[in-house]
């Protein structure tokens, strides 16, 4: 038997050319489970209920509504930031529904009940899916996109409190 000293190193007593190797490594360290669980449960508390998604060039959410769109739109409101971009998304959705939702609800109006209302009413609705999927496939690609970053994999490393040798492969 024999024994072989190796000398240990955290990630930043590495050289920069170690460093570069280890982040090239562990570029899907963040990845490699189901990253976006707690963006499809935010979704899912506000009444939206996300199917799947593509990233990159092809970025898409796909998904449809549990609740009524003006719950959601209520629900996102209530609960999401007014910097958040899908707080604006129902802030305009509501803006636009509200009043056509309200004369067609109204006994005395000549839309009361009226198809064309009804028809602009579920148009309306569509339009304020498809924005809200759309904000949360950008999310998703801003969150994948910070997961894969330089800054967030050297967090990984820190917080888990890897090891490596002076190549920078993990020990």
């Amino acid at each position: 038997m024999r024994t072989i000293e190796i000398n240990i190193y955290q990630f930043n007593e590495l050289s920069e050319e170690a460093k570069e190797k280890v982040l090239l490594n562990l570029s899907d360290i963040n990845i490699d489970y189901e990253w976006w669980s707690s963006t499809y449960e935010d979704a899912k508390q506000i009444g939206l209920n996300i199917t799947s998604f593509d990233l990159d060039r092809n970025r898409h959410c796909k998904g449809f509504f549990e609740l009524s769109a003006s719950e959601v739109a209520q629900n996102i409101l209530n609960g999401h930031g007014e910097d958040c971009r899908t707080y604006k998304t129902a802030d305009a959705f509501m803006a636009e529904w509200d009043p056509i939702f309200s004369d067609y609800m109204d006994e005395s109006s000549v839309n009361y009940e009226s198809a064309g209302s009804e028809n602009k009413l579920m148009e309306i609705e569509e339009e304020f899916l498809n924005s809200l999927l759309s904000d949360y496939a950008m999310m998703l690609q801003e969150e994948c996109d910070y997961l894969q970053s330089d800054e967030a994999i050297i967090e990984t490393i820190e917080a888990n409190e890897y090891e490596f040798n002076e190549e920078g492969e993990l020990v």
